[in-house]
C-alpha cells in the first residue's frame, strides 16, 4: 500500500494534501459545533425562483467526488512549484469559506422528494447524509473550480483533459442548484473564493 501511495502521490505532496484534508474538516465540520444553534439565512435571490428542480443532475453532484481525487492528485504531479501554488490557494479559499460559514451560516429548503426513479433515490440519500448548511460559498463548486483551473496550468496532461474538466466543472456547478443542495449566489461564492485563493498564492509567490 505504501509503494502504490508514493507511486500515485509525491512525496513532497504529502503535508499540503493533508492539510488540505484537515483545513476542509475543519470549515465544514467544525463550524457546524459553533453555528449549530444560530440562526441561519436563505441567501437565495429572485433568479433561484427561474431554477428548476431536476434530479437527472445528482449523477454531476457525485462524479464531483472523482474529479476531486483525480484533479488534485494530477495537479500535485506536476511539480513542487505547481503543487504548492494551488494547495495554498486551496487554503486561502477555504479560509474565506470558514469565515462566512461562522458569520453568515444559510441554509436552504429542500423539495420533499419521492423515490420513483433512480435518480431521486440518489438524491433522498445526498439529502439525508449531507444536511443544509454550511452553503456560502460553495465548497461543491469551490473545489471543482479549483480543478479545473489548476489544470489551465499542467504542461503534462493533454488538451482534452482540460476541456474535460471545465465541462465536468459547468455541469458540477450546475448540479448544485437543480438539486436544489444550493442556490446561485453560493456557486459565485465558490468561484469567487478561489480566484481570490490563487490571487494571494501569486502575490505570495508560492
Amino acid at each position: 500500500m505504501k509503494k502504490l501511495i508514493k507511486f500515485i502521490v509525491p512525496k513532497y505532496a504529502y503535508i499540503p494534501l493533508l492539510l488540505m484534508m484537515g483545513m476542509n474538516f475543519i470549515t465544514y465540520y467544525g463550524t457546524t459545533l459553533i453555528t449549530n444553534s444560530m440562526y441561519h439565512y436563505d441567501a437565495s435571490i429572485f433568479v433561484d425562483n427561474y431554477i428548476p428542480f431536476c434530479s437527472i443532475f445528482i449523477l454531476f453532484y457525485i462524479i464531483a467526488y472523482v474529479q476531486w481525487v483525480i484533479g488534485y492528485i494530477i495537479i500535485v504531479r506536476e511539480n513542487k512549484r505547481v503543487c504548492y501554488y494551488y494547495v495554498f490557494a486551496e487554503l486561502i479559499a477555504k479560509s474565506l469559506c470558514l469565515f462566512f460559514f461562522l458569520i453568515f451560516p444559510t441554509t436552504i429548503s429542500r423539495p420533499l422528494l419521492g423515490n420513483d426513479n433512480i435518480f431521486l433515490v440518489m438524491t433522498n440519500f445526498i439529502y439525508q447524509t449531507d444536511s443544509p448548511v454550511n452553503l456560502f460559498p460553495s465548497i461543491h463548486c469551490l473545489e471543482s473550480w479549483m480543478c479545473f483551473r489548476g489544470s489551465l496550468s499542467l504542461k503534462k496532461v493533454p488538451k482534452w483533459y482540460k476541456y474535460l474538466m471545465f465541462i465536468t466543472t459547468i455541469l458540477v456547478c450546475l448540479s448544485t442548484v437543480f438539486i436544489k443542495q444550493h442556490v446561485f449566489i453560493d456557486v459565485l461564492g465558490g468561484i469567487i473564493a478561489v480566484e481570490i485563493g490563487l490571487f494571494f498564492s501569486n502575490q505570495l509567490k508560492v
